[in-house]
């Protein structure tokens, strides 16, 4: 479609779209795009928090009306804006589907680098690196979690975008890590409590470990049937589940010292340094697309 308005940038997020050279990129790194997705996502910015339906982006896309079958085309071109900017219709961070009626831009946008001269129209439109609105939009509210991990933990934005198959794997991995945890422990009780039993208040920590262990045998299989068949809203639930996750995990990462009958004190204390670490890296590749399949996304955007 011709566009004769002068050339436009937006910024969202750790995104920008540049409408002249047709570009978009991460954090000055470009991702690959096709012309017709990225034109709805102009169009998409253009109007950011109000309803952009198939029959208008249909009538930009193919103004002559030559595409007959435009739905599975706009659904089409929506699932490559997603997977370019690694968002899901699930949990929407930047393209939010309205059931039967069309798609919103619901994140805040910025235009960047227009014209010395604006046209009219314009000048009465937001200014420069500005946020675009319209006039009845409502600010769109940012939960305490989101809030808290844009000062301490890593947003959706700074993350990296790998393949999904990539991230479902080592997501996998990692609950199956955990569950061999919990299944050795409960496994190998007689030589853990011969371990402990030097330690002060070994009853305490030997039944810790047996209770901590039986609890989450069927939480990491919970939700590693959730990542592998793609549950709805698993994102959203994962994320609830994870500060519960993340005590735990802290405490079972001392895990390796379980093992000082068969390793040196170094190699379990190098281990458990890992391991501390891990809570954080599955909080990551979910915020990355584990869990979340194509399956998924088509079926909501039709």
């Amino acid at each position: 479609m011709s566009d004769t308005r002068p050339a436009r940038r937006y910024r969202f997020g750790a995104f920008e779209a540049d409408a002249d050279s047709g570009e978009l990129r991460r954090q000055g790194l470009r991702i690959k795009l096709n012309a017709q997705p990225f034109q709805v996502l102009l169009l998409l910015m253009d109007r950011p928090g109000q309803l952009l339906t198939r029959e208008e982006i249909s009538r930009e896309l193919w103004p002559d009306g030559t595409f007959v079958d435009y739905e599975h085309g706009v659904n089409s071109a929506v699932n490559r804006i997603r997977e370019a900017l690694g968002d899901t219709a699930t949990s929407p961070r930047f393209v939010e589907t309205l059931a039967r009626r069309g798609y919103r831009f619901v994140a805040p946008v910025e235009r960047i680098g227009m014209s010395d001269s604006p046209s009219p129209a314009a000048q009465e439109s937001p200014s420069e690196n500005q946020p675009l609105s319209s006039a009845n939009q409502h600010p769109i509210p940012v939960e305490p979690e989101t809030r808290f991990a844009g000062r301490i933990l890593a947003t959706p934005q700074e993350l990296p975008i790998v393949s999904r198959p990539v991230v479902q794997t080592l997501f996998a991995l990692f609950q199956l890590m955990y569950l061999g945890f919990y299944v050795g422990a409960l496994a190998n009780l007689a030589e853990i409590e011969d371990l402990f039993s030097p330690l002060p208040n070994a009853t305490l920590a030997f039944n810790l470990l047996i209770v901590t262990a039986a609890i989450m045998i069927p939480v990491r299989a919970f939700v590693l049937c959730a990542a592998l068949f793609h549950a709805p809203g698993m994102r959203g639930k994962f994320l609830k589940l994870w500060p519960f996750l993340l005590a735990l995990d802290v405490l079972w990462a001392l895990s390796p010292f379980l093992l000082l009958h068969h390793i040196n004190f170094g190699l379990a204390l190098a281990c458990t340094t890992l391991l501390v670490y891990s809570p954080f890296a599955q909080r990551s590749l979910v915020l990355m697309g584990a869990g979340a399949g194509d399956r998924e996304t088509s079926a909501t955007t039709r």
